[in-house]
């Protein structure tokens, strides 16, 4: 039997030393899946490593689940993220199950698998998709806030500080695309400055210098602050807590020779209804030897008119009133926020005095208390005397019942306690019950289940608080859930809606967030329920678009933009180049909408070439003519006709050529028709010029037959006489005239004969 162990050893020892047999592989598209069974054969007594690297494009992630897996013992498979030349482990063999989802910090993860066997080699497949990365939250600086537009690459956060407090570096940091999104710079931090000059104050506060001043600890602080014209000013001390050795000193005016309303070393107490000022000015003076932790002081001021209250104010909680001038007769009411409760003080106080208003009771205080019992289905609980550290020797306890079929998730959002301090959760409604966390010190957020609807909370901090010092305190919530084993329901969010992959948010569930139209989507759209029954990550919230898209460039033409950006309002100015018609509106401004996505006032127009748009000439009128005649007329050219003598326009003088595809006349060729007034009295004239041709003629025909008649015997009668005078022949004297038989006949039916201007007669005799 020793003998056949040592072979057995020998042959372990051998494969160990063997060289192993290597593979690697490379995925570089945005989905895939590794599947065991794409391995290369093993060859014999030797060993598998194979190493399967998933790398995307920058500013993406590598999200993978896990399809199956089933590993023979002794085999090794790990996920591992890739950050330059550093690899974490994100999960193993021992915590892969199946639908659990791995994302990588970067743009790359590595799968790593390993296996001495030589048959019967372990199966698994794993689904890989990219997913966009984003920068890790900002941290938010202490007596200040963020507000985060993007997570992802470009996003901005801003950052302000807290009334009295003052930014110390950046304003906004932008997520700088990379391997691993990281912010531009290092998050701001919020200081309280020693002294300053407040001109037209309105509201604000004066604290206590967040750094001592000099080497020695010494500091000498002044705040001036003024008023506007005509108002005065109220100080309330939210806080005071000086040393013995420390000297504060409020000045009604400008100077120090000023009315003194406050000295700390002739008054101990400040008044708890504050102080008002004389005029509009007050002068805060304030003196330390040396710098101490128990040196603090917290001075509201706000400025108000003259004849009216001051308005009030609430530390942890709001107020509604009547009249927001707060003139004589004003009722103010107040309330907590959760986690306080309401003491020292009526709920409500009313505004009275006519000839010097004031305040009828003092503000009242909403405090963080010890211990108390919760019904509600939610709610927060914290630490005693929120946001100011808690006390030495508190001893609270709270519970907390919900319904009976449900039971409760507790969310420890921040923890800050000494290490002598110490919280317990309890499983039930007793201090003795199963116990679900206990904590003492600095940690991290928590998140909780009870088993019941029942849950215990235990604060108990030191008596003494000397040795570690105090902590800042705790901030913690609370909901009712269902009691199956799946993840917590996601909230809604506002202009937007979700939807869920399963019915039941089981592990590998994935529940995708949607934006109404109109609305971007800031953060991850897809949250995945992960094996510990918490989420991916936290729910993405919907932004409003407040810009256009780019409309785009116009063939033939210049575009001038008023901000690049396009932002709500910004206009586009498009013009054609030469030879080109503008078609459609010139101008284009962004505007935004209630519902939807801002979109330009009219569609993208077009530049169109003059002759394509041109209008023919339409011809001429019958007995017409144009003025200024051309082939082509541009879209806007008007064309007009006229009529000959004699002839009237009947239609539109003048036409234009309208734009349009094609181009067309604004109406009909016109006519030229013959004027009947014109026409008739042509007639008249007309007949009376024959009238008085017919008389002429008439006249014409009676006196050539009488001229050549008379001719004719004037001639006759000197031929007989001569003849008579000459000839032998003797002819009686008294012989009748040889024409005397002649009839005369004289015809006026004669056709007339018109050849242009000429008129031809017949006259017959």
């Amino acid at each position: 039997q020793g003998q056949e162990g040592s072979q057995e050893n020998q042959e372990v020892k051998k494969r160990r030393e063997s060289i192993p047999a290597l593979c690697s592989v490379t995925f570089s598209d945005p989905e895939g899946y590794i599947d065991s069974n794409d391995y290369a054969p093993l060859p014999l007594h030797s060993f598998l490593e194979c190493t399967y690297n998933v790398t995307v494009y920058t500013g993406y992630g590598v999200e993978l689940q896990v399809k199956s897996v089933n590993l023979s013992e002794g085999e090794l498979l790990s996920i591992r993220g890739v950050d330059g030349p550093n690899l974490m482990v994100l999960a193993n063999q021992t915590l892969l199950v199946e639908g659990q989802v791995i994302r990588s910090p970067t743009n790359t993860i590595s799968v790593y698998f390993r296996t001495f066997q030589d048959d019967g080699i372990g199966t698994f497949q794993l689904h890989y998709q990219a997913f966009m990365l984003s920068c890790s939250f900002p941290r938010r600086p202490a007596f200040g806030d963020v507000t985060v537009m993007d997570l992802h690459s470009g996003g901005l956060a801003h950052f302000h500080c807290y009334l009295g407090y003052e930014l110390q570096g950046a304003k906004t940091l932008t997520c700088i695309n990379a391997s691993k999104p990281h912010w531009s710079s290092q998050e701001p931090i919020c200081s309280a400055p020693c002294g300053g000059i407040v001109h037209n104050a309105t509201i604000g506060r004066v604290l206590s210098p967040s750094y001592p001043g000099n080497t020695n600890g010494s500091q000498v602080c002044v705040w001036t602050i003024e008023a506007p014209e005509g108002q005065k000013l109220h100080l309330h001390f939210e806080r005071l807590s000086l040393s013995e050795k420390d000297r504060m000193v409020v000045y009604s005016g400008r100077t120090n020779k000023s009315t003194v309303l406050y000295d700390s070393f002739q008054t101990e107490n400040v008044p708890f209804e504050g102080l008002l000022s004389e005029g509009s000015a007050i002068r805060i003076y304030f003196m330390a030897e040396e710098a101490r932790a128990s040196t603090a002081f917290n001075i509201r001021f706000e400025a108000f008119e003259k004849g009216h209250c001051y308005e009030p104010y609430i530390q942890n909680g709001n107020f509604t009133t009547s009249d927001p001038t707060y003139n004589i007769g004003t009722t103010v009411e107040f309330t907590c926020d959760p986690g306080h409760s309401l003491e020292q003080g009526p709920a409500i106080i009313e505004c009275i005095n006519v000839r010097d208003p004031y305040w009828n009771d003092t503000e009242p205080l909403c405090r963080a208390m010890c211990g108390g019992e919760l019904s509600a289905v939610a709610g927060v609980v914290l630490s005693p005397n929120w946001p100011e550290p808690y006390a030495e020797g508190e001893d609270c306890i709270w519970k907390i019942h919900v319904g009976e079929d449900k039971r409760i998730f507790l969310d420890i959002q921040f923890l800050n306690l000494s290490n002598s301090d110490i919280l317990t959760i309890y499983d039930g409604d007793e201090v003795m019950s199963h116990i679900l966390g206990q904590y003492l010190g600095n940690s991290g957020p928590q998140k909780l289940y009870s088993s019941s609807p029942d849950l215990t909370i235990q604060f108990h901090s030191d008596p003494a608080g000397l040795i570690f010092g105090k902590g800042q305190g705790f901030v913690m919530s609370y909901i009712e859930v269902s009691r199956n084993d799946s993840c917590l329901d996601l909230p809604e969010i506002q202009n937007g809606w979700k939807t869920t992959s399963h019915t039941e948010l089981v592990r590998g569930a994935k529940i995708t967030y949607q934006c109404d139209p109109g609305y971007d989507i800031v953060g991850s759209d897809t949250l995945t329920c992960q094996w510990d029954l918490t989420w991916s990550s936290d729910p993405p919230f919907c932004e409003k678009i407040m810009y256009c898209t780019d409309p785009g460039e116009v063939d033939h033409s210049t575009r001038l933009i008023s901000d690049p950006v396009l932002l709500v309002g910004t206009t586009i100015q498009y013009t054609c180049n030469a030879g080109f018609v503008l078609e459609g509106s010139s101008l284009l401004t962004c505007y935004s909408r209630e519902t939807g996505t801002p979109i330009w006032t009219s569609r993208l127009p077009h530049c169109v070439s003059e002759e394509t748009l041109a209008c023919d000439n339409p011809g001429l009128p019958e007995n017409g003519y144009q003025i200024l005649y051309k082939r082509l007329y541009l879209p806007g050219e008007s064309l007009t006709f006229m009529c000959y003598e004699g002839f009237e326009l009947m239609g539109e003088v003048t036409i234009k050529c309208i734009l349009g595809q094609p181009s067309h006349w604004s109406g009909p060729l016109p006519v030229c028709k013959v004027n009947q007034d014109s026409f008739e009295h042509a007639l008249e004239a007309e007949a009376a010029a024959e009238t008085s041709l017919e008389g002429g003629n008439m006249a014409l025909a009676i006196f050539i037959p009488v001229l050549i008649i008379s001719l004719l015997l004037g001639g006759a009668y000197i031929y007989i006489t001569r003849c008579r005078y000459y000839s032998n022949l003797r002819l009686p004297l008294m012989y009748s005239h040889p024409y005397s038989q002649i009839t005369v006949e004289t015809e006026f039916d004669n056709p007339i004969y018109e050849t242009g201007e000429t008129r031809e007669y017949e006259v017959s005799i």
